[in-house]
């Protein structure tokens, strides 16, 4: 007989890994001293709305939203999680953040 699982586990599993790609970002961010705004879309319904919209069409799953972090530089939509953690495994987080000047950047594990 098999056991029932709770319909939560699916859900709860994506919202830790939501939780752990933005704390590495944030943490990333903060430890190399890259100023930044958090922008909570869950109370902000139209900064999630605005967030949506400005995400390349490539970028939006088959089915739902896109999931955050979503990372831009003011209005210019630089990535998703992925795309900054492959900017770290190849040393181009400042193009990648389209900052002006490159950052002091310490060695940061996440």
């Amino acid at each position: 007989m098999s056991r029932p699982r709770p319909a939560l586990s699916r859900t709860a599993f994506v919202i830790s890994q939501v939780k752990k790609h933005q704390q590495a970002v944030v943490g990333f961010l903060e430890a190399n001293r890259i100023n930044f705004e958090e922008v909570d879309i869950t109370m902000l319904e139209d900064q999630r709305l605005w967030m949506y919209q400005n995400i390349p069409q490539k970028k939006h799953p088959e089915k739902g939203n896109p999931l955050p972090p979503q990372i831009f530089n003011g209005d210019d939509y630089c990535g998703d999680y992925e795309d900054f953690f492959q900017s770290k495994e190849t040393n181009t987080v400042s193009s990648f953040l389209r900052l002006s000047s490159q950052p002091s950047v310490k060695d940061y594990e996440s």
